[in-house]
């Protein structure tokens, strides 16, 4: 896996256990770590959309991959 590929599956997991926080608790781990829309705070929101914007091309890494595999195989 790239490095890039990693950090951006970091941030989701970071964007979806604070969203699940968010939803079954309503404590934003995020804001009560740095503060409530913090400079630094925003930041991280911001990467954290980064993040998932570019794990979305993960869809399209799996299929091209698994196409490609499905190719060398005799049906």
């Amino acid at each position: 896996m790239r490095t890039l590929d990693i950090i951006a599956l970091v941030l989701v997991v970071i964007g979806a256990l604070n969203w699940g926080l968010i939803g079954f608790f309503r404590f934003d781990l995020i804001a009560a770590l740095f503060g409530t829309m913090s400079t630094f705070t925003r930041v991280l929101y911001a990467l954290v959309g980064l993040g998932g914007l570019y794990a979305l091309s993960f869809f399209g890494k799996e299929r091209t991959s698994r196409d490609t595999r499905d190719a060398g195989e005799v049906k």
